[in-house]
């Protein structure tokens, strides 16, 4: 029996199922968990989605009504999580990526754990394991697990445009070097459902807000600076900064890809202050040029060898100070 096909058997002898996913919610951690969603429903069994906060605004358009959120509503996650004999982990790849409430949740839970997620090193608690770190997106492995299962005729819109959102933002508009021809022949599978697929593209693209707008215009002209010996370009936004320009979560997510989209960048770092700390995102091009090792060495992070994600208890300054002598290290001048 193929592990999908594992899958699929404990899903249909479960009574309680629960699907999570990482803590700072993004496309394709809310893509993958609608999809699988969606797809235990078409086999006739029902799940909840438990996740530890809100998406972006930029995903709003998409139906995550059923959806229940730690941070909004503990009590209802807790009973389910607590209830819960299946439990499916999405996109993460240890315990404390879905925050400190849930984590504890999430380990006190005598529940089956699965993990699908497709990032490096993974822990080792769960019952089982897809751990698929050359899948472009946890969502591609879920449209993996819809297929090999034997289900692919089960495949629809419903179930089709979340994991297509997921593989879109999870590539970066599939520009990023994860994005392999199985990719493309999943993404056949999904527009072969019915996925209007230029809908989902301008529902991304055609939404900007004119504060973020504003914001991203302030951060490139006044904010960016540029280590041009190294390749690297940073932005540092203090709290200040974005509550002048009203800022909501996801408005500074393309940010990195803007710095990135200049001739000769090797490397992008952006980072906020938010929630007392500085949150920090790493963004490269090319195998030669990784961040995920910067992350993790100096800022308690890490990811994908291009896509990388760390954090500060330092001030803005100091971590742009910081930052500045580390970059050298890692992006010898040339």
């Amino acid at each position: 029996m193929n592990i999908y096909k594992k899958i699929e058997s404990e899903i249909q002898a479960a009574s309680h199922i629960v699907i999570t996913a990482h803590k700072s919610a993004d496309g394709d951690s809310i893509g993958s968990s609608l999809g699988l969603l969606h797809f235990i429903e078409k086999l006739g069994k029902k799940a909840i989605v438990c996740h530890p906060d809100k998406a972006p605004e930029f995903l709003y358009w998409l139906d995550t009504s059923s959806i229940i959120l730690m941070d909004e509503n503990p009590e209802q996650v807790t009973e389910a999580m607590k209830k819960a004999d299946l439990i499916f982990c999405l996109d993460y790849n240890a315990t404390n990526r879905v925050g400190p409430e849930m984590q504890i949740l999430l380990e006190e839970s005598t529940g089956k754990k699965i993990m699908i997620d497709h990032h490096l090193n993974p822990e080792d608690f769960p019952f089982i394991t897809v751990s698929e770190t050359t899948a472009c997106s946890t969502s591609q492995l879920i449209v993996e697990l819809i297929e090999q299962s034997g289900h692919l005729s089960l495949l629809d819109q419903k179930i089709g445009t979340p994991l297509y959102l997921g593989i879109l933002t999870d590539t970066g508009n599939f520009r990023f070097n994860s994005v392999k021809p199985r990719t493309h022949e999943v993404l056949a599978k999904i527009l072969e459902a019915g996925v209007e697929h230029h809908l989902i593209h301008e529902k991304l693209s055609d939404n900007n807000t004119e504060s973020r707008l504003r914001l991203q215009g302030y951060a490139m002209s006044e904010k960016l600076e540029i280590l041009y010996e190294n390749h690297v370009g940073i932005i540092s936004l203090s709290k200040e900064e974005l509550a002048k320009f009203n800022y909501k979560k996801g408005d500074t997510d393309s940010l990195a890809n803007l710095v990135l989209s200049i001739k000769g960048m090797k490397a992008a770092i952006v980072f906020t202050e938010r929630d007392g700390i500085m949150k920090i995102s790493f963004r490269s091009k090319g195998a030669e040029n990784p961040v995920n090792i910067l992350a993790s060495e100096n800022f308690n992070g890490g990811g994908h060898a291009n896509a990388s994600g760390g954090m500060s208890d330092l001030t803005v300054s100091e971590t742009l100070d910081k930052l500045k002598k580390l970059i050298p290290t890692y992006f010898p001048a040339q």
